[in-house]
């Protein structure tokens, strides 16, 4: 299995062609047909079919398709590291974020850090990806720091701080709720409720407080992301309960961000590789994004790393569960 041939595997899928894939790679189309044919042979499975000049993946295909396009994303990154070593560059910044903090934090954190002389922009790569892989970069060295969401603390890893703030409501700017300085959950009974869909992270806190509240919703939209949440409610699908990062970092011209009356708290950190000594840069950019999370959130509360297995303790420990093994299984992935 040669590189040439995977290149060739994943221009077909992206194009949807094997004529387009070729302009795509500057190869004739019989050359990226006899590569795919070679690979085809080797792996002893169909990868396409064929609708005359159309290709579709097969099922094992699509499959492959997710491990291919990590191969070839590891080997560009390999070769601008290469390319950079043979200009005399030093090492490039790499950051994880959760969506979230990556949009609604890192920004002004990043504009804090260049502004102090900490680090350089041509030299600063940023990944937006799931909690759980946050930890996985920063555990293989992929990310020289990660800003993820609780929980935080995993073996390999060190928790600099822990940032507490509370969720909030967003509704539209023409919505009566929005003439109020705070939400009760209780005003959103019979509305439409939009959050967050993965029940071990945010939308488990959410559920409870609604419960708590007695607000019987009219129906509930989950989604994935809190952009997504601010943009169904842009489109008058719903009141939004979501984290207070994005809908402050974020904001809407036509969308109105206010507290809510339920302490629903969102518990957010900085992660650093445990085997590898944070450099200046690191350093400077942990403080960067302390300072403009403060700046961000107005009820912001700094905790200690220490108080991270008690932080977990109150939000999971109903189920009498252990913090130490929560720590270490977060559940499926969810990307607020």
């Amino acid at each position: 299995m040669e590189i040439r041939q995977l290149e060739a595997f994943a221009a077909v899928v992206t194009t949807g062609s094997v004529t387009a894939a070729g302009r795509l790679l500057g190869r004739s189309q019989p050359a990226i047909t006899r590569l795919i044919q070679e690979l085809e042979a080797e792996l002893g499975f169909a990868l396409f079919t064929r609708s005359g000049p159309r290709v579709s993946p097969t099922e094992q295909g699509f499959l492959l398709y997710d491990e291919v396009e990590q191969t070839l994303a590891g080997m560009q990154q390999i070769r601008k590291r290469a390319a950079a070593l043979a200009r005399g560059d030093g090492r490039p910044l790499r950051i994880a974020a959760t969506p979230a903090l990556a949009a609604g934090l890192l920004p002004p954190a990043l504009a804090l850090a260049f502004g102090r002389g900490l680090c350089s922009p041509e030299r600063v790569e940023v990944h937006s990806v799931s909690p759980e892989q946050v930890v996985h970069a920063v555990l293989t060295g992929a990310a020289d720091i990660g800003l993820n969401s609780l929980p935080l603390e995993h073996r390999g890893v060190t928790v600099h701080w822990i940032g507490q703030s509370g969720c909030v409501a967003a509704v539209r700017a023409d919505d009566p709720l929005a003439r109020q300085p705070a939400i009760a959950l209780q005003d959103c009974g019979a509305r439409r409720i939009v959050t967050m869909q993965n029940p071990y992270r945010l939308r488990r806190r959410v559920d409870r407080a609604l419960a708590v509240a007695g607000v019987p919703a009219a129906g509930v939209i989950d989604t994935n992301t809190s952009i997504s949440a601010l943009t169904l409610v842009r489109a008058g699908l719903g009141i939004a309960v979501l984290e207070p990062v994005t809908a402050r970092g974020l904001p809407l011209a036509d969308i109105a961000v206010r507290p809510i009356d339920a302490d629903i708290p969102f518990y957010f950190g900085v992660i650093t590789p445990q085997a590898r000594p944070a450099s200046t840069a690191v350093l400077g950019l942990v403080q960067a994004v302390a300072d403009a999370a403060a700046a961000l959130l107005p009820d912001l509360v700094r905790r200690e790393p220490a108080e991270h297995g008690a932080l977990l303790q109150s939000l999971y420990g109903d189920a009498g569960a252990d913090p130490e093994t929560l720590s270490q299984d977060a559940g499926p992935s969810s990307h607020d």
